[in-house]
């Protein structure tokens, strides 16, 4: 979510689509418990066999380094978070990718020139080698393979090939929106090596890339739904256990997920969220972070297994979401606006949150 002081278009459009979400959310199950012991440590949220101990403010950035909007999330083969926030466009040598070790201290940091765009984050395995895919909105537009150090593999930025963006869209990016943009949020990882890019807050566009990042083609566009979206801004494979691999896209605006076959054929659409932000799987397990206030479990048939945190009725309620922006209104327990969550293989849950100054929650599973 686009959290520019300057940008008076985004905010009205995030008001419009959480009135929008209301019905449907408020409708929605709503399931959770917590049992308090004394510490925010020992607060444990969920139900049955979905109980997670809850860790706020788990990955804490040291002297001189400040939050401004964590957006994303993503963990290596030996359990290292890696978050990435927007930062901020005027502090040019500010870090905008943060890596923290498995119990929540502060490594290292790097890809400064993201700052002010930062987005999406995803680590994959090549071989080998693991890498680091980033993307960035805004004045950055452009996409990114990396080391886990943060060394540039290659850096791209608007496919024009695709015919779906205005001209210099990919030499003379400039801070402008529109379906004739480049706003990419999220990746999606194929087998065969190639990946999907989501321009969730531009053209509305699901590209396919092939291994070596060479654009092949695309779908979706700006509709009411059934392959076509508003606010395409999550994506991920969807391959739990004992069903047919899908392409699931959060069309966020429209409060649902679109599943589509792997050549980008629509198939369904799943209703009843709340801004669903991003998608991850394990197991049997499909994870979906939503911007008002949940994080959410669904089962192998898709059935809503537990909404973690949930506060949806009272962000709903605050219709100016000051509680974005007043830390002393965040409930323990309660997420205000989860915009990306991960599991790690231990099938704990990192959950990065689109506040002001940031929050990294770990769901450790009991």
């Amino acid at each position: 979510m686009n959290s520019s002081p300057n940008s008076n278009l985004q905010r009205r459009t995030f008001l419009k689509q959480s009135t929008i979400a209301a019905a449907a959310v408020l409708a929605a199950p709503m399931i959770w418990t917590s049992k308090t012991r004394g510490a925010e440590d020992q607060l444990v949220i969920g139900t049955g066999p979905h109980q997670y101990r809850v860790h706020h403010q788990w990955a804490k950035l040291p002297e001189p380094y400040s939050w401004q909007t964590t957006h994303n999330v993503a963990v290596d083969a030996a359990h290292n978070l890696y978050v990435i926030h927007e930062g901020r466009e005027n502090l040019k040598d500010h870090p905008s990718i943060f890596v923290f070790d498995p119990t929540g201290k502060y490594i290292r940091s790097f890809g400064a020139q993201f700052q002010g765009g930062g987005h999406g984050l995803e680590v994959r395995k090549e071989g080998n080698e693991e890498f680091l895919y980033v993307t960035a909105y805004q004045q950055v537009k452009s996409f990114a393979k990396m080391t886990l150090k943060g060394e540039t593999v290659w850096e791209q930025r608007a496919p024009m090939a695709s015919g779906k963006y205005a001209k210099e869209e990919d030499t003379n990016p400039q801070k402008v929106w529109g379906r004739d943009r480049f706003m990419p949020t999220n990746f999606a990882f194929l087998d065969d090596g190639g990946f999907l890019l989501a321009d969730g807050y531009g053209a509305f566009q699901i590209h396919r890339y092939d291994k070596d990042g060479k654009w092949l083609k695309c779908f979706g566009g700006a509709g009411a739904g059934q392959g076509t979206f508003d606010t395409p801004h999550g994506i991920w494979i969807d391959r739990r256990t004992g069903r047919e691999p899908r392409i699931v896209v959060t069309d966020r605006a429209h409060n649902t997920l679109q599943f589509f076959d792997l050549d980008g054929n629509y198939v369904e659409t799943l209703e009843g969220f709340g801004l669903p932000a991003n998608v991850d799987c394990q197991g049997d397990l499909l994870l979906v972070p939503e911007l008002l206030g949940s994080v959410t479990l669904l089962g192998p048939k898709n059935e809503t297994l537990v909404r973690l945190g949930d506060d949806k009725q009272r962000i709903v309620d605050d219709k100016g979401f000051s509680i974005r922006g007043d830390e002393s209104k965040w409930n323990n327990g309660k997420f205000v606006h989860p915009h990306d969550a991960c599991f790690d293989s231990n099938g704990d849950i990192y959950v990065a949150e689109w506040v002001h100054s940031g929050r990294i929650t770990k769901l450790e599973k009991v």
